[in-house]
């Protein structure tokens, strides 16, 4: 009856959306990296934490109000229950039992709750003795007062600010990749405090009581002298202890050099990792973003546009002396291979970038990286670059929104207006930046008086403005080359003289600023109809 009443159970835990939903949430709450929510919720533990590490000490030599005690046993609890829901997020209880439980139905064999409540059981006891749930659990006792020495304990409450710091989390991982290294000098360390021990112990013991009175007098010494402290409070007075001595200090600096190289290895080698997490906790601070896959001369310049607009961006180069630049101008930069899906997938490609500019110099990686990107994400807009004509097709293949040429597009405009010193002119003071150039777009209502006109009637080079195109979504305008689908619309790139505009058209134009708003305010006049 209690066996059919568990399986009963789980099957209900298991169909429940209540059930799945609050562990989701408790999961975002304590466990996703990627959740707003647990960033919230890890900055209110430091405090509470630090806090009470603060009361702790101050009770040392006062008496705490009853509001303080109050708060320290509310923090108790909180600490106790946020220690039950880590471990009841370490696995699934119902799962397990299910497992066994169609396994056995499968199998034809006697379903033996048991056999599975021991497993449970080692499931969870695996959890208690993870490091981060043993320091949960003595960060709670310093709060038992009748026992003292458990304030010893208080320690554990600072290590438990390990859980709310990345940077620490990294820590611990870069100790526990180098375990091999630390376990055997630790045990050097300790065969070495131990002969150190018991020498000064034989030597100083029978004509020093005073100072080494004991084995813990010779262990306290031997600690202090090995690592190159030197309180002065025990002294060797004999020529064995001061041999002892001069020995400990001597293998002391090279434990010490020894543990040293070791961390410092160790996070040489991390370091990679820690300014990548600073990268990754920026971008998601940010709601959208764009990723440029590439830092040559194309990514930069694209780079230098995004910030003056102020737009968020991420660059992601495969070489370093790219990443360097990029670095070194302030920009947020993931020294990794683009074409990867995990280093798209850290940056965001999933949920809040809204763009991926694939702007490298070879052909081979931009395919790569949009099959890649189109992959993790289908409906983010992919931009490529292509240097060679005959890699377009297969980048829109690969999945690419637009693909861009731009050494042909540079080619085509020199060939367009060779001989024409006012589009010369506009072109490169774009190129250079200088403020009195500028590119408008500027809609032709069905009003303005050159709805109808001719490219050719407005005389754009009177006017000392360059027409670069026109989009428009007027069907009537698909006879004419040059054009290029841009979403719904296309654009028509330096239209013929004898192209009509219509309603609704957009002129793309270059020229200064002067120029531009003067024809604007023509262009949007109304004209006056005249009387009967």
């Amino acid at each position: 009856m209690l066996t059919r009443l568990i399986v009963y159970f789980s099957y209900f835990l298991k169909s429940s959306p209540h059930y799945r939903n609050t562990k989701q949430f408790f999961y975002n709450l304590l466990d996703n990296p990627d959740s707003r929510i647990k960033s919230y919720f890890d900055v209110v533990m430091i405090c509470l934490i630090l806090l009470s590490v603060f009361l702790l000490i101050y009770e040392v030599d006062s008496q705490l109000t009853r509001i303080e005690m109050l708060f320290e046993h509310v923090l108790v609890v909180l600490f106790i229950i946020e220690y039950l829901l880590r471990a009841w997020l370490y696995n699934d209880v119902h799962k397990i039992i299910l497992e066994h439980y169609e396994n056995s139905r499968y199998l034809n064999s006697p379903f033996r709750l048991g056999k599975v409540a021991r497993l449970i059981l080692a499931k969870k006891i695996e959890y208690i003795f993870t490091p981060l749930a043993v320091v949960d659990l003595l960060a709670i006792l310093p709060s038992y007062r009748p026992l003292s020495i458990l304030r010893v304990l208080l320690i554990f409450r600072l290590f438990k600010l390990f859980r709310y710091f990345k940077s620490m989390n990294l820590f611990a991982e870069v100790l526990d990749n180098k375990r091999f290294e630390l376990y055997t000098l630790a045990i050097f360390l300790g065969f070495l405090i131990f002969i150190g021990s018991t020498g000064i112990y034989f030597f100083e013991h029978p004509t020093n009581s005073e100072q080494v009175g004991n084995l813990f007098d010779a262990a306290y010494w031997s600690i202090v002298t090995v690592s190159s402290v030197g309180y002065g409070d025990i002294a060797p007075q004999t020529t064995g202890g001061r041999l002892v001595a001069m020995a400990l200090i001597l293998t002391g600096l090279g434990v010490l050099s020894f543990f040293i190289s070791i961390i410092v290895s160790a996070f040489s080698d991390r370091m990679h990792d820690l300014r990548e997490n600073r990268i990754y906790a920026e971008l998601k601070r940010y709601e959208s973003f764009v990723i440029i896959c590439g830092f040559g001369r194309v990514g930069r310049h694209i780079a230098m546009q995004l910030e003056k607009h102020r737009q968020h961006f991420v660059v992601i180069d495969s070489k370093e002396v790219n990443a360097l630049k990029a670095r070194r101008l302030g920009y947020l930069v993931i020294h990794a291979d683009a074409s990867k899906n995990e280093v798209l997938i850290n940056a965001g490609i999933k949920n809040r970038a809204t763009a991926v500019l694939c702007t490298t110099g070879d052909d081979v990686v931009n395919v790569y990286i949009t099959l890649t990107s189109r992959h993790l994400n289908p409906n983010i807009r992919i931009i490529s670059r292509a240097n060679n004509q005959d890699n377009v097709k297969k980048l829109y293949q690969a999945g690419a929104d637009n693909v861009i040429q731009p050494f042909e597009i540079a080619a085509m405009v020199v060939a367009e207006y060779i001989g024409q010193p006012v589009a010369f002119e506009a072109i490169l003071g774009i190129i250079r930046e200088e403020k009195q150039f500028i590119m408008e777009t500027l809609c032709v209502s069905s009003e303005s008086f050159i709805n109808g006109m001719k490219i050719s009637e407005i005389d754009f080079e009177h006017r000392k403005l360059m027409l670069v195109g026109v989009i428009s979504s007027n069907p009537v305008h698909r006879k004419h080359k040059n054009s290029y689908k841009v979403k719904n619309q296309h654009f028509y790139f330096n239209p013929e003289p004898y192209f009509v505009l219509r309603a609704e058209d957009l002129l793309v134009v270059l020229g200064r600023d002067v120029g531009i708003n003067y024809f604007r305010d023509q262009i949007e006049k109304k004209p006056i109809k005249k009387r009967t």
